[in-house]
């Protein structure tokens, strides 16, 4: 792996900000492969590299990767002067950070919400061209049926010009719902085409991205790091080049 700033990766634990990691260094409290480290802004390889803080040995990960169940009320950025954001949610070691949600939940929608502060995964996650699937469970007034099925699978041009890639569409009759299927994320684009289907949406949770689901166990405004196996979910999200391009 690329070689990263001390600084960085001691942050990076959640533990210290950049400035505290500063101090840290100059007090000589931070070894690096059993040596005192020379400075915050020295480069190491996270994944061979051992590194102590007053004799505690450290678990390095290059990025932090937050899996957060997203409640009502509750804006998906990163500030916002018209109420609480997603990162209010978070502990001050978690907001030092400098993590950003991947993606945008409604405020008034529930569900899955990445924070990360991997701009390159992010990116790809929602990048249509990448083709990775957004799952929402949306309940609706009526009831879905197999011509708002077409409809979806079609692709949609909604009232304002904007037009919408195929996507799917699955109904849940005894839940009242149905399961909406993304593979781009256009502003509020789930409510927008089952409305233009006349099926106004009433409750919208998103329940995975890729191959990650929501963890059940998250109550709404409850958050965890992601495991290594559920960061390897992610990357599986993504097509091989054979399947983007049909080889």
């Amino acid at each position: 792996m690329e070689p990263q700033r001390l600084d960085k990766l001691l942050s990076g634990t959640g533990r210290w900000s950049r400035r505290e990691v500063k101090l840290l260094v100059k007090q000589g409290r931070v070894l690096a492969d059993g040596r005192p480290a020379p400075s915050a802004d020295a480069k190491y390889d996270p994944e061979t590299v051992r590194l102590t803080v007053d004799g505690e040995t450290l678990r390095l990960r290059a990025h932090t990767w937050v899996m957060m169940n997203k409640p009502a009320g509750v804006l998906s950025a990163t500030e916002d002067g018209r109420g609480r954001t997603v990162l209010d949610l978070l502990p001050p070691e978690l907001q030092k950070l400098e993590l950003f949600p991947v993606g945008r939940l409604d405020k008034d929608t529930e569900g899955l919400l990445l924070l990360t502060d991997d701009g390159q995964t992010a990116h790809r996650l929602l990048s249509p061209k990448y083709h990775v699937d957004k799952v929402y469970f949306a309940r609706v007034e009526g009831q879905v049926d197999g011509e708002d099925c077409r409809a979806f699978e079609q692709g949609m041009t909604l009232g304002d010009g904007t037009v919408c890639r195929p996507a799917g569409l699955k109904p849940l009759p005894a839940e009242h719902g149905c399961l909406v299927t993304l593979r781009e994320g256009r502003f509020h684009q789930v409510k927008r085409m089952l409305a233009a289907r006349g099926k106004p949406v009433v409750y919208l949770k998103r329940l995975s991205m890729g191959k990650l689901p929501l963890d059940p166990a998250l109550d709404p405004g409850q958050f965890r790091l992601l495991t290594q196996a559920e960061l390897a979910m992610l990357t599986d999200s993504f097509p091989t080049a054979r399947q983007m391009f049909n080889f």
